[in-house]
């Protein structure tokens, strides 16, 4: 069992959508922790077939099991950003020869993001996993690629580390018709694993915090991720 305290002054996790709306997730999602966990493990998830318009997702990670506390809530926000990329198809093509070779679709979209994210994370997963993240965390690993980040290459983080104990923290139940022990308005839908080739087997669920903060981790909080 490892938990870690994660703290970041903004955050973002995007669900998958179209349109000029770019929402976020209210918390990290256990999707997105799982992610970082193998970021930092240096463990390489992602997989390019040479066939897929996407980015795939390897067979056979390690499977984890995560839940996750709020020390504080994150504060919500939206800004206007202009978003460049590359269209599909031809379309746009014309305004190539004025960008110089940079990304020439540019669309102005609202962007919602998190601030002041303040996280306990809890894992269990096997022996072998669990080491390669506690390497991970004091730079032993042999990570490939870049700083981690949360949803967005210039929202760093400020502090992942291992700590003792869980802190006191609202936890992220699973919701259960028959539990009426939750805060409604803080019911919220995370996404515990993503399909980028099949949107419909990504999986997401309905959480709601603890009703006070507590170091106990309630057996609906944990949730197993891994592909």
């Amino acid at each position: 069992m490892i938990y870690l305290r994660l703290e970041a002054p903004f955050a973002a996790f995007r669900t998958f959508v179209a349109g000029s709306f770019r929402p976020t997730a209210t918390f990290i999602t256990p999707s997105a922790a799982y992610g970082l966990l193998l970021n930092v493990a240096g463990i390489e998830m992602r997989h390019d077939d040479g066939k897929s318009a996407m980015t795939l997702i390897k067979n056979g990670l390690p499977k984890a099991k995560i839940a996750l506390g709020a020390l504080v809530f994150p504060s919500r926000h939206s800004l206007f950003q202009q978003l460049h990329n590359y269209p599909v198809g031809n379309a746009g093509k014309k305004h190539a020869p004025a960008t110089k070779g940079c990304k020439y679709n540019i669309t102005p979209v609202r962007r919602a993001f998190l601030s002041n994210l303040n996280a306990c994370i809890a894992i269990e997963a096997d022996k072998d996993f669990e080491n390669l993240v506690t390497e991970g965390l004091v730079g032993n690993s042999q990570r490939k690629y870049g700083l981690p980040f949360l949803g967005d290459n210039n929202f760093l983080i400020d502090r992942l580390d291992s700590i003792d104990s869980p802190d006191m923290a609202y936890w992220f139940k699973l919701i259960d018709d028959r539990d009426e022990r939750f805060l409604k308005e803080r019911i919220t839908r995370l996404t515990i694993s993503i399909d980028r080739s099949d949107m419909s087997k990504t999986k997401t669920a309905l959480f709601a915090t603890t009703r006070e903060r507590t170091k106990e981790i309630p057996t609906k909080a944990w949730v197993t991720v891994g592909y």
